[in-house]
């Protein structure tokens, strides 16, 4: 399903979402590929006692979220400005935004990779690398750097497709690229026993793919807002006074996931040890495949969100961030409930080490407790990001992640001998604290106080 000429102004709202929502879930799934199905061979790989590869792998997320919050802070900022700009029927605006962040995501893509080299090794050890885990690490990450440019300009622009009505594409993109993952995954690291630095070097083959793909529509004729060459050396750097802003948000997050990584990945270290730092690489992949439908359906969302407010059509917009809610409250209950009762199964999906399983068993419990209020995190963040709103975006983004997790993390192991248990205890409680303090300001402060036509 997809809609005439990216026009989210006509028909049903929730049919929109859902439309939007389906080939972006498949979409997410696909980059998630990219970054689990690393995950999920490396925990199997002989030789490797305890799950010591997918940890030394564990320790490269928080650089790997850096770089994702510098490609979020252009397109999560650059996406729904446009989307607002298309429906006042501002092509020109839009255009210029496409081009804008596409110039930043290319020069980013060039940049970030530099200066992490540079810093590479006292960076892994300051995330709590061992002298077991860091030749792993380094491993990995030397070659996952390589392909930077493909994750800013790929991952970056395809919301650039989704808000033109093309969420399919999107998708068939990704999927071109986690098939490419999928095939050489085992090929590199079992075939030709390259371990890590294979996993690494199939995920970069997998995005320059999939980035190939997403620029080529993006600059053909199919797309409503067609990009051309020369048209990135007239990138009106202007805008960035705009996009900046509201990307803060999208930003903020996962730069605040790389602080929060780092922090535990360290107090852990501290606390437990190395099995407990790939525990917590365990618990992240499970968060991040659950996570798939609820990120899904706010970023089908935001598109149609962004749109109607911009044409003013308010009525539409609070039918939009009811379907969001309500959806993300019920898929959040039921997987929670499933967690509960099978978490050895989630657990054994990453690894084949019964010892890493065992352990796991109760912070993977203690972790995911209360799940439900994530999704008022997520349904009031997409909110704010795409009306625009950026100081709300961004001080709940602050709020949840630096404010509670990052303190309680340090704190609670010291407190009534709780040891990592802390650690993995300051995740629920911020999930209640920020998902209910985010929701009822957007509850309050926006939804209920939106125009009525």
């Amino acid at each position: 399903m997809q809609t005439s000429k990216g026009d989210f102004g006509k028909g049903s709202v929730a049919s929109l979402i859902i439309a939007q929502a389906l080939p972006l879930t498949l979409a997410q799934l696909v980059q998630l590929i990219y970054n689990v199905i690393d995950r999920i061979y490396l925990g199997h790989m002989p030789g490797a006692a305890d799950g010591v590869a997918l940890t030394g792998v564990g320790l490269t997320f928080p650089i790997i979220s850096l770089i994702a919050a510098f490609t979020n802070l252009f397109a999560t900022g650059g996406a729904p400005l446009c989307a607002i700009a298309r429906g006042k029927q501002d092509d020109e605006r839009a255009l210029s935004i496409e081009v804008t962040t596409l110039s930043m995501q290319i020069i980013g893509g060039i940049v970030y990779p530099l200066i992490i080299f540079t810093f590479q090794k006292p960076l892994l050890y300051l995330l709590g690398a061992s002298d077991t885990t860091y030749s792993y690490a380094s491993a990995y990450l030397g070659i996952y750097l390589l392909g930077t440019i493909f994750v800013t300009t790929g991952t970056g622009m395809s919301g650039f497709i989704n808000l033109q009505g093309y969420a399919s594409k999107a998708m068939l993109y990704m999927m071109a690229g986690a098939v490419i993952n999928i095939i050489l995954d085992p090929i590199f690291i079992f075939v030709l026993n390259m371990g890590v630095a294979g996993a690494a070097l199939a995920s970069v083959i997998a995005q320059a793919l999939c980035c190939s793909l997403v620029l080529s529509f993006l600059f053909s004729s199919k797309a409503i807002l067609p990009l051309r060459p020369s048209m990135l050396l007239r990138a009106d750097y202007s805008l960035l006074k705009d996009i900046i802003p509201l990307g803060l948000a999208g930003f903020i997050m996962s730069a605040t996931n790389c602080l929060v990584q780092a922090v535990c990945n360290k107090t852990l270290s501290i606390h437990g040890g190395d099995i407990y730092v790939g525990i917590m690489t365990i618990i992240n992949s499970v968060r991040e495949m659950i996570g798939l439908p609820i990120n899904g359906i706010t970023a089908g969302a935001q598109p149609v969100i962004s749109y109607n407010y911009g044409a003013k059509s308010y009525k539409r917009v609070r039918r939009g961030i009811r379907f969001m809610s309500l959806t993300g409250i019920s898929y959040t209950a039921i997987m929670w409930a499933l967690i509960l009762l099978m978490p050895r199964f989630f657990l054994s999906i990453f690894t084949s080490e019964e010892k890493l399983v065992d352990t796991g068993v109760t912070p993977l419990m203690i972790y995911f407790f209360g799940f439900i209020f994530m999704s008022l995190q997520f349904a009031s963040q997409s909110t704010f990001v795409a009306l625009g709103k950026a100081r709300q975006s961004i001080f709940f983004s602050l709020f949840r992640k630096v404010i509670i997790v990052v303190p309680l993390t340090l704190i609670l192991p010291g407190l009534f001998n709780l040891g990592v248990k802390g650690v993995f205890l300051a995740e629920p409680i911020s999930n209640l604290l920020g998902g209910m303090a985010s929701f009822l300001t957007m509850y309050f402060g926006t939804y209920r106080k939106m125009p009525r036509e």
